[in-house]
């Protein structure tokens, strides 16, 4: 899944922790499976606020799924007392969100030090089997908190 090395033994832990307390993360019901340095799993389950017609996950959804796992998947390779924050990110829908949950399946493309490139796929998930509903390639700005 992934070929990198984290530079913070606890990355893992401070990555869930900070990205859970966000009340955007929490509203969604974000929930992280698997954390790797330099990929990350998360799923959100479908909920009738999350859709734009019953059993069909809006667009806005699909797009927090796959900003959040791109982005998260840069945060694994960031350093004891850096951050980073989202500064673009471009999605393509493919197929429609109308499953029980969505599952988003982040990566990092090039780490940088100010700037890394990471991508996700998102999937619709129903009864097991995973469609892929959207692919997104993003940029993440990393912030030495120390500096700030």
């Amino acid at each position: 899944m992934s070929h990198y090395a984290a530079s913070n033994p606890d990355y893992a832990q401070q990555l869930v922790s900070m990205v859970s307390a966000m009340p955007m993360a929490r509203w969604l019901g974000l929930r992280f499976g698997d954390v790797r340095p330099g990929a990350v799993e998360l799923e959100i389950d479908y909920r009738d606020e999350l859709s734009f017609a019953p059993g069909k996950m809006q667009a806005t959804a699909i797009f927090a799924a796959a900003d959040f796992a791109a982005v998260a998947a840069a945060g694994t390779l960031l350093p004891v007392g850096w951050i980073n924050a989202s500064i673009d990110c471009s999605i393509k829908i493919v197929a429609p969100g109308d499953g029980e949950k969505l599952l988003a399946r982040g990566r990092v493309i090039t780490p940088g030090k100010l700037i890394t490139v990471c991508a996700a796929d998102v999937f619709s998930v129903r009864d097991g089997k995973e469609t892929l509903c959207a692919t997104a390639l993003a940029s993440a700005r990393n912030i030495d908190m120390g500096r700030h």
